[in-house]
């Protein structure tokens, strides 16, 4: 009997971690202002495309048909719903600290924190984002 309560202690810690693993591991987006994070917490072997002078990161911040970017310099997973992250702008100009709230399997919130507001080029002209911005999870990516 002992051996059978253990056993499942075990599997439902296992379970848990893999599926904390899960969340801060993922393409996410935005249609409304056509931007995406493309995140991996966990590894941080995520490059830029087009910019391989970065190296591997935790992720960034894109625009769709864009080349800009907000590169996340570093991580940290607080549980398996909250990570915390620190980006700077492409240019190196600009920085802020940021929260990830992973809120169910498809949604997630990305709340800025302090420093810089996160702005993104749209039609010719810098476009601020919400200090609180959802987003959603493509399963196929």
């Amino acid at each position: 009997m002992a051996k059978k309560i253990i056993l499942v202690a075990c599997l439902v810690m296992l379970t848990t971690g893999i599926q904390a693993q899960k969340n801060f591991r993922a393409y996410l987006y935005n249609n409304e202002y056509n931007v995406y994070l493309r995140i991996n917490f966990y590894d941080q072997d995520i490059s830029v495309p087009g910019q391989d002078l970065y190296g591997k990161l935790p992720g960034y911040l894109g625009k769709l048909h864009n080349s800009f970017c907000w590169v996340i310099t570093a991580c940290e997973v607080k549980d398996e719903q909250h990570a915390e992250m620190q980006l700077i702008n492409d240019f190196g100009s600009e920085d802020l600290t940021a929260t990830l709230t992973w809120l169910n399997d498809s949604t997630y919130e990305l709340k800025q924190g302090a420093g810089s507001t996160i702005k993104v080029p749209n039609k010719g002209k810098w476009q601020k984002l919400p200090k609180t911005l959802r987003l959603k999870k493509d399963p196929k990516r």
